[in-house]
């Protein structure tokens, strides 16, 4: 079936004059929940741009310890390699949280890339914004507490799925956080204290985004400010009795 309009918001920042021809060349597909879609070294054979869903870029090192470097969902694509020509996947890619995504191969993306300098200069410019995604995480992972560390990631996650539930395991969090599954426990319950979220089981639900905020401090923002920037709107905002913004 034919792919003829997309909820990808990278996509979705192309001119309608260079996204109504490229649309057709996707397929559209479902993934899921746990799926590895590649593994460090993969070719790669697609390129795919989310509508839904929440997944994960993963470093892997050579005793199997895995740590999260950078999240997307419907504002991104995988892999910025291809955008770089490179043919082989730097990472696993692991999905969090199912959803559709379109998906196009290699060849003929690389077509369109040749053919199309907007979309060309599109993705050069989200490979940026990726670039200082990764920056950020690792400034935080170096200079900031476990707390703001999940604030952060809060964040990003709430950025990227629909609503205030976030279907979220402990397991998960500790790769994303490159922390003990025991620590991201006491992390999430010291956010439930400040009012911030609301932890259930395997499901967190932002309460405050605004205190949120406030926890990641420096940690979280100007890879997303960069990103709206250069690309287009991205991050949730926060609503008050006076005003609405983002942080």
């Amino acid at each position: 079936m034919n792919v003829l309009s997309t909820r990808n918001r990278l996509l979705q920042a192309l001119p309608p004059g260079e996204l109504e021809p490229l649309l057709p060349k996707f397929e559209r597909v479902q993934v899921q929940k746990g799926d590895v879609l590649w593994s460090v070294g993969h070719p790669l054979d697609f390129v795919y741009f989310p509508e839904a869903g929440l997944s994960s870029n993963v470093a892997v090192m050579s005793e199997g310890r895995r740590i999260e470097v950078g999240c997307f969902g419907q504002e991104g694509m995988v892999s910025t390699a291809s955008v770089l020509y490179a043919d082989r996947a730097p990472h696993e890619l692991l999905v969090q949280v199912g959803g559709p995504w379109l998906r196009i191969g290699i060849a003929a993306f690389r077509d369109a890339l040749r053919n199309s300098p907007a979309l060309h200069g599109l993705l050069l410019r989200y490979a940026h914004t990726v670039m200082m995604t990764v920056s950020q995480t690792a400034m935080s992972n170096g200079a900031y507490t476990v707390e703001e560390r999940l604030a952060r990631w809060i964040l990003m996650a709430h950025d990227r799925l629909e609503g205030d539930e976030l279907s979220l395991t402990h397991d998960f969090l500790s790769i994303m956080l490159a922390t003990q599954r025991s620590t991201v426990t006491l992390a999430i319950q010291a956010l439930e204290g400040y009012g911030a979220i609301q932890a259930r089981r395997a499901l967190i639900i932002v309460r405050d985004r605004g205190m949120l905020c406030d926890l990641a401090g420096n940690s979280y923002g100007p890879a997303e400010a960069e990103y709206e920037r250069l690309i287009g709107p991205f991050r949730k905002t926060i609503r008050t009795t006076t005003a609405t913004s983002s942080c």
